[in-house]
């Protein structure tokens, strides 16, 4: 029997108050029904902004390293459910079995590691111009935050968003992707397992409706958001006329350079992985190959015959390398740029077709891969958000920059050298928030700071103690003990 899914509103389950649900479809299988998901409005995030307000008094005055501990129990109840959470993960959003348990692991990390971190909430202290006074500046939580991620990572990103935040002593509305509700709710789980308190953590299900309503909720004080770029832009719209911190992580486009001397077996494994890899629906997928002219006809070769040992099917099938696109409308874009890759003048090198897998009915599509892709294209410009590869070949170091550097995006990007000086080169000229050296596009560690520039973000990072840079906010305090009023030296030092 499929699930009955429910929101989580200060301390307890419960349906939408409008008593509407839609469906949650295994995208590998779409007869398999994973259960009936709350379509929640205004009513219900109104609920959980109010509880959360109601908790956050009390949780941000709880000592900052007892919030740790709930964080470092969270992060090993995740562990010892990681198998568990992985095998409904893949099913409700298609990545394979061993991509899902990574998914976990990441959370897993960011766990011990915000714990760590609430022992060290550093503020500064410096010195005063006036005698007997002290200077300092203490990082406080900015209160209600409204949490909305993507369903191609729908427990690692929650957890980048979430545990920091809580850490600093914010209190949270959480609205996972209407795709992969499921996965969110098992992450949220484990936080009330290991004593979250009622109302500090609350999910609201649901889609356009329920996110407007989150962003413009004047509980909400602010966003983070991890989608597309058209929703994110629109969000960032919203923030800004509301005056709402939000840091937004969007799109990409991410740039692979091989060049002349690199290691092709190497650089082979980082294509694949990275081009195709949770079937190229990841906002660091490779999906822009800037092969150097001198090894270009031989590593198109050695991806072509590498790629047809892919096999595609059900993730939690033993022996799958790639699951299925994450419902008919995805697979349904992908193919129409496949399709104008082709009237561009791309050359079609292999793949560019929905895939037919068993017996399964899911949303499968064939690795793709193009050559003779130049600038103009749109296949050159625009986030597919799947298993589609598109090959430059460019004369020189500076013309692969040159070409890495020419879309709207700038998420992560990598180089395969083996000389150093390009190396430290690349790590300079790329315009992207992340730089792999011989290493594919994707990949994340908990104490990283992760994100974009240009139309991919807004300067703010997941990850890493910049995580708590958003999530937190200054106070400055000036602490007088000389027992009079003192007043500044208005004198300039040449008088």
């Amino acid at each position: 029997m499929p699930d009955t899914l429910q929101n989580y509103i200060d301390g307890r389950w419960t349906g939408a108050d409008s008593g509407r649900t839609f469906k949650n479809h295994n995208p590998a299988a779409p007869d398999d029904l994973i259960g009936h998901v709350p379509d929640s409005g205004a009513a219900d995030v109104n609920a959980a902004a109010q509880a959360a307000r109601n908790a956050f008094d009390s949780w941000r005055s709880t000592p900052a390293p007892n919030r740790g501990k709930i964080l470092k129990a969270s992060g090993d109840l995740l562990a010892e459910r990681k198998d568990d959470i992985a095998r409904a993960m893949t099913r409700e959003m298609g990545k394979p079995f061993f991509e899902t348990k990574g998914d976990v692991q990441e959370a897993i990390d960011t766990a011990y590691y915000a714990a760590s971190e609430t022992r060290r909430l550093f503020g500064t202290t410096v010195p005063s111009e006036l005698p007997d006074k002290m200077n300092m500046a203490i990082r406080r939580p900015l209160g209600v935050c409204g949490i909305i991620t993507a369903w191609n990572f729908p427990v690692a990103v929650p957890s980048w968003k979430i545990f920091p935040a809580l850490a600093a002593g914010n209190t949270i509305v959480f609205k996972p992707s209407e795709d992969a509700p499921h996965s969110g709710l098992l992450f949220v789980q484990t936080l009330l397992d290991a004593g979250i308190p009622d109302g500090v953590i609350n999910v609201v299900n649901g889609a356009d409706t329920a996110g407007k309503a989150l962003v413009e909720h004047p509980e909400v004080d602010a966003i983070g958001f991890t989608g597309s770029y058209e929703v994110g832009t629109s969000i960032a719209e919203t923030c800004g006329r509301l005056n709402k911190p939000i840091s937004l992580e969007m799109g990409g486009k991410n740039p692979m350079i091989v060049m002349d001397d690199a290691d092709l077996n190497l650089a082979l494994e980082g294509a694949i992985w990275g081009a195709y890899g949770t079937t190229g629906q990841r906002c660091t997928a490779t999906s822009r190959l800037i092969c150097h002219e001198a090894v270009h006809d031989d590593f198109v070769d050695m991806i072509a015959d590498e790629a047809e040992t892919l096999v595609l099917g059900d993730g939690n099938q033993d022996g799958t390398d790639v699951g299925p696109l994450i419902n008919e409308a995805a697979l349904e874009t992908v193919h129409r740029y496949v399709e104008v890759g082709k009237d561009e003048g791309a050359t079609l090198r292999f793949g560019g077709a929905p895939a037919d897998v068993d017996d399964l009915e899911g949303h499968f599509y064939e690795p793709t891969l193009f050559t003779d892709v130049t600038l103009d294209m749109t296949i050159a410009q625009e986030e597919i958000f799947g298993p589609v590869l598109a090959v430059f070949e460019v004369g020189s170091y500076d013309e692969a920059v040159d070409v890495a550097n020419s879309t709207r995006f700038g998420l992560s990007s990598s180089i395969y050298t083996q000389d150093v000086n390009k190396s430290f080169q690349a790590m300079r000229d790329l315009e992207a928030g992340i730089t792999y050296v011989n290493g594919p596009t994707i990949g994340a560690e908990a104490h990283m700071p992760f994100g974009g520039v240009k139309d991919t973000g807004n300067g703010q990072r997941d990850g890493g103690y910049a995580a708590f840079e958003f999530w937190t906010e200054h106070k400055t305090v000036y602490i007088d003990y000389s027992g009079q009023l003192q007043k500044a030296q208005m004198d300039s030092v040449d008088d």
